[in-house]
């Protein structure tokens, strides 16, 4: 090989080394740097987004919660007030059964009370005694007032048909006629209801 040639094959391999298409070390670690940085863009973006993800997910599971625990505690207020309710309507009926009770306790009490002043006011018009029986009959009347306001009713006997839901039979005599029959005849002790109820039978004599 000449000279001349020797040194044309040197430029050559100079010129191919200038040539720009020619693999540059500094460019491929740049583009290296750039890919690297993109995946850790990507890695990032993808965290963030796991990040939200879990963050509605945890505030949807929370809510969620919450309103579970709201419908457990509204059943519980519901059931409670229910019961209440319930307490308070049925103390309000024991307190007016109870109040009931002592009523007709002391009401039937005072029944043989009233007994004695009708006795008494018998025994004055047979009497004549006009002043007394005034004034007898007056207590009596207000007496006989105040317990029928508290519920106190008295028993038509007299002339009914005989009832045991009523009257408590304490002789049967033969009926005068055929109207008679099962009839109450005499009375010998009144009855009394309080409040619709009987505290005391009427003692009746019936016809037979």
């Amino acid at each position: 090989m000449t000279e001349n040639e020797n040194t044309n094959n040197q430029e050559e391999t100079k010129t191919e080394n200038l040539n720009p298409e020619s693999e540059n070390p500094t460019e491929q670690v740049k583009s290296d740097k750039e890919t690297q940085s993109g995946q850790t863009n990507n890695d990032k973006n993808t965290d963030k987004k796991s990040r939200k993800w879990r963050l509605r997910h945890a505030d949807d599971k929370a809510l969620e919660e919450e309103k579970v625990k709201n419908a457990e505690l509204q059943d519980k207020y519901i059931r409670l007030a229910s019961e209440f309710d319930n307490y308070r309507k049925r103390t309000a009926k024991e307190k007016l059964e109870i109040s009931a009770t002592a009523a007709a306790v002391v009401i039937k009490d005072l029944l043989p009370v009233l007994d004695d002043f009708e006795r008494a006011l018998q025994n004055m018009e047979k009497n004549g005694n006009e002043a007394d029986l005034q004034g007898v009959t007056l207590i009596y009347n207000k007496l006989k007032n105040t317990l029928k306001a508290a519920g106190l009713e008295e028993i038509n006997a007299q002339g009914a048909d005989f009832s045991t839901d009523e009257h408590e039979a304490l002789t049967q005599i033969p009926a005068p006629d055929e109207s008679h029959k099962g009839k109450v005849l005499d009375v010998i002790q009144k009855g009394y209801k309080l409040n619709g109820k009987v505290i005391r039978f009427a003692r009746v004599v019936v016809g037979n």
